[in-house]
């Protein structure tokens, strides 16, 4: 049995179309925002001892990683938003210790 209430999804458009509707609108101001710059972001370097980029190297490799780098803005990434975690619950312990305490008084 089919459902006749079933609203039928929209049909991708076709290349062709999605062209016509990119060229009609290329030509009307109104169809186009504020030119965005975007900048390239630099890089950064960070110089480790021998040792720890030999260990970094080894995990990377360990973790099928596609290079050092990679693997460690992964970690990196994991252990700031633990940090940050961590201090969001500080910080929200010390707020409710403080308002215990001021309901104390």
């Amino acid at each position: 049995m089919v459902n006749m209430r079933a609203k039928k999804k929209a049909q991708p458009l076709a290349e062709q179309e999605i062209d016509q509707i990119v060229v009609t609108q290329a030509e009307e101001d109104a169809a186009w925002g504020k030119p965005v710059r975007v900048r390239k972001t630099k890089t950064v370097r960070v110089p480790l001892p021998s040792a720890l980029a030999a260990r970094v190297a080894f995990f990377a490799r360990l973790h099928r990683e596609p290079s050092m780098e990679v693997w460690s803005e992964r970690i990196i990434q994991e252990r700031l938003d633990l940090e940050e975690a961590t201090f969001a619950g500080l910080k929200r312990d010390l707020a409710t210790r403080y308002r215990s305490t001021q309901q104390e008084l």
